[in-house]
């Protein structure tokens, strides 16, 4: 019943990342079960969807805890985040592709700033080694990471990039930038 489940918030994740109207019976599909199957466990769309933002916050946090940022140096702990990241990339352009999406569904910003993030941590890390640019915010190499891992999972997703190299142009690119 968990795999029933957890199948099909892992499609329903992956069908409104590409296409935020995907209906039921699309997402039904998508999980390799029936209309009914899914019904019994999200009598409706909202429940549904409430359930698989809850769900990827959750495998989103699992995925970084995973990649053991305090361990290593600051590079080889990028290099196991990126990895983490587009191993969760349906997930996170789930959440973080519609801005309402989080708040929408009851996973509030918090208020007050969140203390403990371990992504800005290990970026601070790296700026104080000497590992990363110190000449930007921790939260601009941030945003930048996102913003190099969302454009990962998109040309993988269109064919243009091969899922197995995905890891390795967001990581050249990162550490690099655009120059030669």
């Amino acid at each position: 019943m968990e795999r029933t489940r957890s199948a099909i918030l892992t499609a329903a994740a992956s069908a409104l990342a590409r296409d935020r109207s995907a209906t039921l019976p699309e997402i039904a599909k998508a999980a390799g079960v029936g209309r009914t199957t899914l019904h019994r466990y999200f009598p409706d769309r909202d429940t549904l969807i409430r359930a698989a933002v809850e769900d990827s916050v959750e495998a989103i946090g699992e995925a970084v805890t995973e990649a053991r940022l305090d361990q290593g140096t600051p590079v080889e702990a990028l290099h196991r985040l990126v990895t983490a990241y587009l191993h969760v990339g349906d997930r996170l352009v789930f959440l973080f592709n519609d801005p309402h999406v989080m708040r929408g569904y009851g996973v509030e910003q918090p208020e007050e700033p969140v203390t403990a993030d371990p992504v800005l941590d290990l970026i601070t890390r790296g700026q104080r080694d000497g590992a990363f640019d110190d000449h930007v915010s921790p939260q601009w190499i941030q945003h930048v990471l996102w913003a190099l891992v969302y454009t990962g999972i998109e040309e993988a997703d269109r064919g243009t990039m091969s899922r197995h190299g995905v890891a390795a142009t967001v990581i050249r690119t990162l550490e690099r930038g655009i120059l030669a």
